[in-house]
């Protein structure tokens, strides 16, 4: 070891001893070969000791009051979060500025809503940044606030995961911490393009308020691509982005000015005055202008926008009018109730489903209102226990109001998001209606056939009701093993009303027809036409229910066919009667 070129590397220190009056010293020689090696791994050992002290530090403010230590205060959704100055001053020039203003004595107390310029940093999202700054490391998110309530959610890119780090990202940004915006920043590029159009614009809004260029290219790009109406891109996104989105949208299309009529011109600013008043307010100057012009509410989504940009009151006052339909889609393919259950207001909610919104009416992408709301919804929200007289949350309150819709009528049911008890139910509901019609098909032929060609129903399979007591299933829980579940729950929710339109048309135009398969449905009778079936009183009384039943049948038969043409007559001939008695004055006189 003498004769190496390379020098010896020792730790000395000197150690107090209690068993004698001096002091020892002790030295550690290390090999040279080990001595980085070594050095470094003492380094790690105490970063990451002191990592643990701070975050002691940190979690035993709140815990321990005899080892709170904290000398300021900062407020976050009406929670106090007690923070060292001295390790937020030394790791951020934000808050070593904002502390060199406080000149007065005592503990400075801080709200953030007043600390931060835009956008928002709520409780959980303010104590993972706290946890960065005091040790050094990034804590995982937690589920309760990052992911959403919906089972079938990968949670990839739902908006709660979007929204935590969209906050986290205005929290680094704005209290300068650089290395945690690059961190979030790649965070945010891994969101573009998994997330939905809707959730990639809070995306695009923190990129531009705290300066990622990439992110804000990904962005504004992902959103040019996409169908998201010119309306929503103005109201929601920064000017200068707007312009620059509807700019790239221009020079993508082909540029023909003689394809721009003036009357689509005039069209799109009886558009515009519409929304304006809607942002005014002002119901009356809405229902001006559609007197004073040939333009609709559903020509200008006008109640898709109120839902989504207006007072709840105005909202409803545009609802009441009656003249919009609820169940239009958008552009994007959105009703109403999809847009409301994105706002999550319950009282909208309930307001739409009662003029007559389907609550199983899905999106491009195969999702309801309730779905919408799940996955807009966090457990924290959701689950959080409301205290005897205080109002439950509202998110809470949308789920649950569109659940009860589904299952008060399984007829609309959303099956993705249904139990099994549910998807029994709705087994159940299509097998009555199966049956319903059959048996309407074998005693009123004419009748059903043209109930069910006004339905587009003329598929429907008779008797599946007595094929499944027979042994078999009929064709509603047979399987294709190439049908994926989302597939199976279309073709039998499009089978479902298929069979409700031809019930309702059935009562409509028969209803004395209807009655009777009504009666017949609920005796629970459907093993009449097996005569033979029983013993030998049984089948006696199943032949004198039968010859019952052929009179009713008769009879309501007769009595409909008379009220249908009676009702003909009237309509065809009242006009030519009043032209008879003009005649007959003309020859009189």
């Amino acid at each position: 070891m003498a004769n190496s070129s390379e020098p010896s590397s020792s730790i000395s220190f000197t150690s107090s001893s209690h068993m004698s009056n001096g002091s020892t010293n002790y030295t550690i020689t290390m090999p040279p070969s080990s001595a980085p090696e070594s050095r470094s791994n003492i380094e790690i050992f105490g970063l990451n000791r002191l990592s643990t002290n701070l975050e002691k530090l940190l979690t035993d403010s709140g815990s321990e009051p005899d080892s709170n230590y904290t000398d300021a205060e900062i407020i976050v959704e009406g929670i106090s979060v007690g923070v060292h100055r001295c390790i937020l001053a030394s790791r951020s020039k934000f808050f070593s500025d904002k502390f060199k203003e406080n000149k007065g004595d005592g503990k400075p107390k801080y709200n953030m809503s007043d600390l931060l310029p835009y956008g928002s940093v709520r409780y959980d999202a303010f104590l993972i940044f706290l946890s960065y700054v005091y040790t050094g490391k990034v804590k995982s998110s937690p589920l309760e606030v990052s992911t959403c309530v919906d089972d079938g959610c990968p949670h990839e890119a739902c908006r709660p995961a979007v929204n935590f780090v969209v906050e986290l990202t205005y929290a680094s940004s704005i209290f300068q911490v650089p290395e945690m915006v690059s961190l979030f920043q790649r965070r945010l590029l891994n969101f573009v393009e998994k997330a939905l159009v809707e959730d990639v614009i809070p995306i695009l809004v923190v990129a531009f308020r705290c300066q990622l260029p990439n992110v804000l290219s990904r962005c504004v790009d992902r959103v040019v691509r996409s169908n998201l109406d010119i309306i929503s891109i103005e109201k929601e996104l920064p000017f200068e982005i707007a312009q620059n989105i509807k700019s790239l949208r221009n020079t993508s299309q082909e540029d023909d000015e003689h394809t721009v009529e003036s009357e689509t011109v005039l069209h799109e600013k009886r558009i515009k005055s519409i929304h304006k008043a809607l942002d005014c307010d002002d119901v009356e100057l809405v229902k001006m202008i559609l007197d004073e012009s040939k333009i609709t509410l559903d020509e200008a989504c006008a109640l898709h926008y109120a839902v989504m940009y207006c007072n709840q009151e105005v909202a409803k006052e545009i609802l009441n009018l009656n003249c919009a339909d609820v169940n239009l889609r958008n552009s994007r393919g959105y009703t109403v109730l999809h847009v409301a259950a994105m706002r999550k207001e319950p009282s909208l909610i309930v307001s739409i489903l009662s003029k007559g919104a389907c609550a199983s009416d899905t999106t491009i992408d195969g999702q309801s209102a309730v779905s919408i709301c799940r996955r807009r919804t966090r457990p924290k929200d959701y689950l959080v226990k409301t205290e005897h007289g205080k109002e439950t949350n509202n998110d809470r309150i949308c789920i649950d109001v569109l659940e009860r819709e589904i299952k008060r009528n399984p007829m609309i049911g959303d099956v993705s998001v249904c139990s099994s008890a549910m998807a029994d139910d709705l087994h159940m509901r299509l097998l009555y209606l199966e049956n319903r019609v059959a048996f309407a098909r074998l005693l009123f032929p004419s009748e059903a056939k043209l109930a069910m060609e006004i339905a587009h129903a003329q598929t429907t399979s008779e008797f599946p009701g007595l094929l499944a007591s027979k042994g078999s299933n009929g064709n509603l829980r047979e399987m294709d093993l190439n049908e994926t579940p989302l597939v199976q729950n279309k073709r039998l929710r499009s089978r479902m009303e298929a069979l409700s339109r031809t019930v309702d048309t059935g009562r409509r135009y028969f209803p004395n027809c209807s009655e009777v398969l009504d009666r017949f449905m609920e005796d629970d009778l459907q093993d009449l036409f097996i005569l033979e079936k029983g013993t030998l009183e049984e089948q006696e009384i199943k032949r004198t229910r039968f010859v019952e039943l052929k009179e009713d049948v008769q009879r309501a038969f007769t009595k409909d066919k008379a009220e249908l043409h009676r009702g003909l007559s009237s309509s065809m001939y009242s006009p030519t009667v009043r032209s008879g008695s003009k005649n007959k004055a003309r020859k009189y006189t």
